[in-house]
């Protein structure tokens, strides 16, 4: 071992894990859920642009990380709580929502602590535990919440022959490691689609990164494992572009000799960032964002170990230049809120969708959805300065209901969040909307409205993978009903008509279609044709949603 590695782990283990010990084994977590955030991703369950669960968690250990930053603090509880608070406003998701409280259970374990000895940290586990499972109505096992039960249960066991926390840390790492392989044995969904749970990979990584801290080992090179190309979803690494990602370049290519991963990930480590590979048929695939100047180099690279079959580079600033022009649009005019009236807040993918709900008369939308889920404080931060303490929220998406619950326990308004997990859900809460109410009657006919449609969502598989009796293959376009997965198509056309079928549209009298930013004008109109000649007796109407990934999105009422 390096020498100067050595002698800062002899002075680790002399000296007690303090506020500052514990700055650093959070920014260590944080390194390396980050350099394995593209394979926590890859671990969605549903072939559908999704929440990115790898994203989110690092988004919210971000969060965490930013609060503690600058802090000086010695004691290792009030660290802890800074960590805690920075988690909870950064929360996106729920595992970035359940992890937020993992870290609230941790903190409260540790108040009033200095440092961290073998018993506390027992104790902190314990308590993040319960914690999480606190905060979630209905817990579900084969879980991020298994993983963190499963780690407390292996501190509690290694306390009984340690007290070296450092070695209690071990302990649950390596418990933690296979809580994540059993997650398929207990949720049954996660088997169907032949992968782990994604939350709990991002605990275990998180606690590995700690773990590595300890152990001197390095946190910039990810786990040397490679996933299946029907896994690799490569549209979403265009969310965050940091400095110096100016090309993506993907490489597909068959190696001459089997592929030492751990050497191949560290030279790419040398070139650029975001880097995933996949594996298929006996041919791999290679993504990197590199800066400018090394386009070229991971090309001639793959060309040293075997034969190259095809090669993509797109220029990301450009296309992230456009995404910006394409978003920019006019604001739309929300209700002005008096006080003492009732306000709503709403989560909306698009500038369509978002002016049929400012028509509607919401007080305030957070803009959100699939694969960009708000945090905690961007759903408080859109309530907290309106001229009311009367508040509902509708969250319109399954993966965006904890932090929105979170953000009505952070503020001393009456909140209530009206559990919408889609925008036609959301829509029909409205109509329900009385702003000179009594806030609870309001809330509760709003959910009780949300049952009263059906929604359908059409859009692109992100993998290959069979769910529920539906076999899909990447590339297809697919629909869900009530946000299960429903028809595998073709075509949109193909897979609108399927859903509509399978939701007995016939029986209902309206039809609405909310078209995305991706489908052409022409296209939308011939497919709203179709429909409105196979459905004589319902009334079609069409609306621009604006909404990213989804073709359409489709309410029967």
């Amino acid at each position: 071992m390096n020498p100067d590695v050595q002698a800062r782990l002899d002075r680790l283990k002399l000296t007690p894990i303090d506020g500052q010990a514990l700055k650093k084994l959070v920014e260590a977590g944080l390194t390396w859920l980050r350099a394995n955030q593209q394979m926590v991703n890859a671990l969605n369950v549903f072939p559908v642009p999704d929440g990115d669960t790898g994203t989110n968690m690092v988004l919210t250990m971000q969060s965490a990380y930013n609060e503690i930053d600058h802090i000086g603090q010695r004691g290792i509880g009030q660290m802890a709580a800074a960590v805690s608070q920075g988690a909870l406003m950064g929360a996106r998701g729920n595992s970035g929502v359940i992890l937020s409280q993992l870290w609230r259970g941790f903190a409260r374990a540790l108040h009033n602590h200095e440092i961290l000895d073998g018993p506390a940290l027992v104790h902190a586990f314990a308590e993040a535990r319960d914690t999480a499972y606190k905060g979630v109505v209905r817990p579900v096992e084969g879980t991020i919440l298994t993983v963190a039960k499963d780690a407390a249960a292996a501190a509690a066991q290694a306390i009984q022959e340690t007290d070296d926390p450092c070695e209690i840390l071990a302990r649950v790492v390596i418990e933690a490691d296979a809580s994540v392989q059993r997650t398929p044995e207990l949720l049954p969904v996660l088997k169907q689609a032949g992968v782990v749970d994604s939350g709990g990979k991002g605990l275990y990584f998180i606690l590995e990164g700690m773990l590595r801290f300890v152990h001197g080992e390095p946190l910039d090179t990810p786990t040397a494992t490679v996933q299946p190309l029907s896994a690799m979803n490569l549209e979403n690494t265009m969310d965050s572009i940091e400095p110096g990602q100016d090309y993506e370049v993907v490489v597909d290519f068959v190696p001459r000799e089997k592929l030492d991963l751990q050497k191949f990930y560290g030279e790419l480590e040398k070139i650029g960032t975001s880097i995933q590979m996949g594996e298929g048929e006996g041919m791999y695939r290679m993504h990197i964002h590199v800066p400018t100047e090394k386009r070229y180099e991971p090309i001639d690279f793959v060309m040293s170990l075997g034969t190259i079959t095809k090669i993509a580079m797109e220029n990301l600033l450009a296309q992230m230049e456009g995404i910006d022009h394409k978003s920019s649009g006019a604001r739309v005019e929300l209700a002005n809120v008096e006080p003492g009236k009732i306000a709503v807040v709403v989560v909306s993918p698009g500038a369509g969708i978002s002016r049929v709900f400012a028509s509607l008369g919401v007080a305030a939308i957070v803009e959100g959805g699939q694969t960009m889920n708000p945090s905690t404080k961007d759903i408080l931060d859109a309530f907290e300065n309106l001229p009311t303490d009367k508040v509902i929220i509708l969250p319109n998406n399954k993966n965006i209901i904890l932090a929105a619950q979170q953000a009505k326990d952070v503020t001393v308004k009456k909140v209530y969040v009206v559990p919408s997990c889609s925008i036609p859900q959301g829509l029909a809460a409205m109509m329900h909307l009385n702003p000179d109410g009594e806030t609870e009657a309001v809330a509760a006919k709003m959910s009780k409205a949300i049952d009263d449609v059906t929604t359908i969502e059409v859009t692109t598989a992100t993998r290959t993978v069979e769910i529920d009796g539906v076999s899909v293959e990447q590339g297809q376009v697919i629909a869900l009903v009530n946000g299960k997965l429903a028809i595998s198509a073709a075509t949109v056309e193909e897979a609108c008509l399927g859903a509509l079928a399978h939701a007995h549209a016939d029986d209902y009298e309206l039809i609405t279609l909310f078209h995305g930013e991706g489908l052409p004008t022409t296209e939308t109109n011939r497919i709203v044709d179709v429909i409105r000649a196979a459905y004589p007796a319902q009334e079609i109407e069409l609306q621009d949603g604006g909404q990213p990934h989804y073709q359409f999105i489709i309410s029967i009422e």
